[in-house]
């Protein structure tokens, strides 16, 4: 028997965007219907951010034990018990999950449907049993691993990221496809883990990135042993007994025990019948606008699905937006000058705002491009991590453009420049502020400074300061 529900807001999806929406629509009052059709908390918790970051804090422990030599610590090859680490990673999700569980929801007053969802008008979907009925639709379905045309793909094994994470073994050799920021972290995690790791680009590493910084974290990952290739093209990949080979357009043949693909991501959007609700949509994901609303007033597309910013923050903030406008009617829309992504290396890469050829193409040589090395700072010197620097962008007339940080931290240290552009803050408000000493956030306020050097120090202040000094002491 089919059971109508008529909620305020109904959610399809519950990973990052869907839950926020979820949570903040009930505790707000709302009737709410959650429907998710496989595990909650998405793609972040189980697949994604949560168990990456996790592995990376296992293979930066053993990193650490090789690296003691320049504090006098004899550096030792760690022991790893790779089915442990993958334990810890398991552990963390784990922890995690509560947040994210049915029960939490349910207490807070949301229904869930465990069910797959497709719309059956513009204003009803079809979720199992029920029949849900809502002048506010938010859709959070998320987005997959893409996987590139390569012939012979789908006939050998490989793990994406949502299948690395349950491999207990560690690879001998990892081929990976793709050198954006899941590849180039995941190289990095399992080559200090023990791997022999092959990552395969298409085209160049850390391609969104300033191409200065990505150089950093390239220079670091060669060091550390890895073969980076870019420019390269697969012309198939074919299955050995013992794992894989990827063929390049050059006859070369490289051989791996295991292969990861990581090119991309592409929106989860199948099976919603979408058409049926006169909701527009492509292969790179559901159409919206600034408030994000879709074709059909009643729906709006928030998250992955959307195709804008695959990022988890990305998420909240479009969900955050939806409650604004949607629920408050108050004005609502995207800001993409404030988008922040980070890349959790080591060094970490962190950016947001305009980048500089950005910048150049808008304003001309007008811009300002400020630099601060981590060389140059106490607290970097002091933990032996001085690879890196503090880049902004100003216009001619002081306001922060955009920045961009490679070195220890870097994604704790980009918030500074978060907040400046959503404030749209000059660059004088992080000259003028006071760091505690010694701290790497210092680089920040010093990248930030020079941009007055010239003035400061220039022909006309110095004459300045001397006639001041010719006066009576006041």
């Amino acid at each position: 028997m089919s059971q109508r529900l008529t909620p305020d807001v109904c959610v399809v999806g519950g990973g990052s965007a869907g839950l926020v929406v979820a949570a903040g629509a009930a505790q707000l009052g709302l009737d709410v219907v959650l429907i998710e059709r496989a595990l909650m908390g998405g793609d972040c918790l189980n697949f994604g951010c949560v168990p990456s970051k996790a592995l990376i804090a296992a293979a930066k422990a053993a990193q650490a034990q090789r690296s003691g030599g320049a504090f006098g610590i004899a550096p030792v090859e760690p022991r790893i018990d790779f089915a442990r680490v993958m334990d810890h990673v398991a552990q963390t999700i784990a922890a995690i999950a509560p947040n994210d569980s049915v029960a939490r929801f349910e207490k807070l007053g949301v229904r869930v449907l465990k069910e797959e969802a497709r719309f059956v008008g513009r204003t009803e979907m079809q979720a199992g049993p029920h029949r849900i009925a809502s002048k506010r639709i938010v859709l959070a379905t998320g987005s997959r691993a893409a996987l590139p045309p390569i012939p012979g793909l789908a006939d050998t094994p490989h793990f994406t990221n949502e299948t690395i994470f349950a491999n207990r073994i560690l690879p001998a050799h990892l081929l990976i496809i793709g050198g954006g920021p899941i590849g180039i972290e995941m190289a990095q995690a399992f080559r200090r883990l023990g791997s022999h790791v092959t990552v395969l680009e298409a085209a160049t590493f850390l391609p969104k990135d300033d191409p200065e910084l990505a150089a950093v974290v390239v220079a670091r990952l060669r060091e550390e042993g890895v073969d980076l290739r870019s420019g390269v093209k697969i012309d198939r990949v074919e299955r050995t007994p013992d794992g894989g080979v990827a063929v390049l357009a050059d006859g070369t043949r490289l051989t791996g025990t295991h292969l990861l693909v990581a090119a991309g991501r592409t929106p989860v959007t199948e099976g919603l019948d979408l058409d049926k609700a006169g909701v527009a949509h492509t292969k790179k994901g559901i159409a919206v606008d600034a408030s994000l609303r879709t074709s059909n007033r009643n729906v709006w597309a928030i998250g992955d699905c959307n195709g804008l910013y695959p990022f988890t923050h990305m998420a909240g903030y479009e969900a955050s937006l939806f409650i604004r406008g949607a629920l408050f009617r108050a004005p609502a829309k995207l800001d993409a000058a404030i988008v922040p992504w980070a890349t959790y290396s080591d060094p970490e890469l962190a950016q947001v705002g305009v980048g500089e050829h950005e910048a150049r193409q808008k304003y001309g040589d007008g811009i300002k491009v400020l630099r601060w090395k981590f060389a140059e700072n106490d607290r970097a010197q002091t933990e032996r991590a001085t690879d890196g620097l503090v880049k902004v962008t100003t216009d001619p007339r002081g306001r922060i453009l955009g920045a961009a940080i490679v070195g220890p931290q870097a994604g704790e240290l980009i918030q500074p420049w978060c907040l400046a552009l959503s404030r749209r803050l000059k660059i004088s408000a992080l000259a003028s502020f006071v760091p505690p000493y010694p701290t790497l956030g210092e680089a920040s306020k010093r990248a930030a400074g020079s941009y007055f050097t010239e003035t400061l120090f220039g022909p006309r202040t110095r004459g300045l300061v001397r006639f001041l000094a010719r006066l009576p002491v006041w």
